[in-house]
């Protein structure tokens, strides 16, 4: 008899098998018991009928509590009625574990509780199918640079030096000198687009930030592509691309997630290419006609950001922000040194910023006058230096946000169930 997976079980019509999993749920009526079991990959109702309530099977039966793990040894199936279209008849039940109060009952918890019981909340249905979501995007991002010829390349996560800031890093000791746990691996890239023409790296990065919203972790992961030669044009149209081709595949492959969800797959179908695209001179004035305070110079922020993108069906593609409120390596716009050549992709239906990315400073007398500007240590850039003494050319990337783009595609509203096991502002447990 075979061990199968639950996902797989269509291709055992009439075939006895073996499932390895948890109870899910149960429930009797009469001569018959209904046990509904998971295995990780997905949900199948087990059925026994006797006529002797005291039989060895049903006895089993009855000692099973939620989550208890076990062995069902059956024929399958095809039923309709039945979750996912099959049924186990079940001839053997075999108990490896009794799980004793279990403490995720059918009730309504608070999210504290939930997040609290996080390694639990995993094997509940939504969050289930959340991270499968996940899942899914990683794969189609992998997917998609692998098959545009991009080389992955892993950039280090202890870094002598900031990429996007020094007040938002996390400190650390390297022996007999300080290192900063990576909020980018951009910098790191942009050497090795240099060598490679166009690559990405793809990886955890970490933000001291003391945010509380609903948009942020301080552990997240992103994929950055960084392409030699490329100018901002390239790179919002390779950003355009990676979004659709994420949507495409989300969309045909965890359709049934979605609808586990209670996601409505529509907003998502109609999003086509090319995106509706404002500069930030254009974003500042509809702002403040939708009731923002922002003045010209000041950043976007969550409210902005929700404005904007639920202005469209799309996303929206905003550039050329004041150079003040960018990172140092920005390119200025040619025609107005005050704006750099960057962009925000902000998510449509008010989920914000999920890429941000631009093009890079290619001039070594520009770069080591916005490092003094930014009061950055130039021996920690020496090597960043000579990206530029050595064959420099202009060159663009961007970095996504996994967790917002599971956020946006999930209909998720809070970014702590977007991963396995969120680290917020005071949440370091479990």
């Amino acid at each position: 008899m075979d061990w199968v997976y639950i996902e797989d079980i269509a291709a055992h019509d009439g075939r006895d098998v073996e499932i390895r999993g948890w109870v899910y749920n149960k429930r009797s009526s009469g001569k018959v018991r209904f046990l509904l079991v998971r295995d990780g990959t997905g949900l199948l109702q087990a059925t026994a009928f006797s006529a002797d309530k005291d039989s060895p099977l049903f006895q089993q039966f009855d000692r099973l509590t939620q989550e208890s793990s076990l062995v069902v040894r059956g024929r399958v199936r095809e039923d309709g009625r039945a979750p996912g279209g099959f049924e186990l008849s079940m001839t053997e039940l075999e108990i490896v574990q009794i799980a004793q109060d279990y403490p995720i009952t059918l009730k309504e918890h608070s999210t504290p509780f939930l997040m609290e019981h996080r390694h639990l909340w995993l094997r509940s249905s939504k969050q289930h199918a959340v991270l499968r979501v996940r899942a899914e995007v990683i794969k189609a991002v992998r997917d998609f640079f692998d098959g545009r010829g991009f080389r992955l390349m892993d950039t280090p996560i202890l870094t002598p030096s900031a990429c996007e800031g020094t007040t938002t890093l996390f400190e650390t000791e390297y022996f007999d000198q300080k290192a900063y746990l990576s909020q980018s691996g951009q910098l790191y890239n942009e050497a090795t687009a240099m060598a490679f023409g166009k690559v990405y790296c793809f990886g955890p990065t970490f933000r001291a930030e003391k945010s509380k919203t609903r948009r942020h972790l301080i552990e997240f992961w992103m994929v950055e592509p960084e392409v030699a030669f490329a100018t901002l044009q390239d790179i919002i149209g390779l950003g355009e691309d990676l979004i659709l081709f994420i949507m495409e595949r989300v969309l045909t492959k965890r359709r049934h997630e979605l609808e586990t969800l209670e996601r409505d797959p529509k907003p998502l179908e109609a999003i086509k290419t090319p995106f509706p695209r404002l500069t930030y001179d254009e974003a500042v004035p509809v702002l403040r006609e939708k009731g923002s305070t922002i003045e010209w110079g000041g950043d976007f922020g969550a409210p902005e950001e929700t404005i904007i993108s639920e202005l469209y069906t799309s996303p929206v593609c905003v550039t050329h922000f004041p150079a003040a409120i960018k990172a140092f390596y920005m390119q200025p716009a040619p025609e107005n040194p005050d704006v750099v050549l960057g962009v925000d992709f902000l998510a449509s239906e008010g989920y914000g910023e999920v890429i941000g990315g631009g093009q890079r400073i290619h001039d070594l007398a520009l770069l080591e006058k916005r490092l003094e500007e930014h009061k950055l240590p130039r021996e920690a850039y020496e090597w960043y230096l000579d990206l530029r003494k050595y064959g420099s050319v202009p060159h663009s990337g961007f970095g996504m946000g996994i967790e917002r783009m599971v956020s946006w595609i999930c209909g998720i509203k809070h970014i702590r169930e977007t991963i396995p096991f969120p680290r917020l502002l005071y949440r370091i447990y479990p």
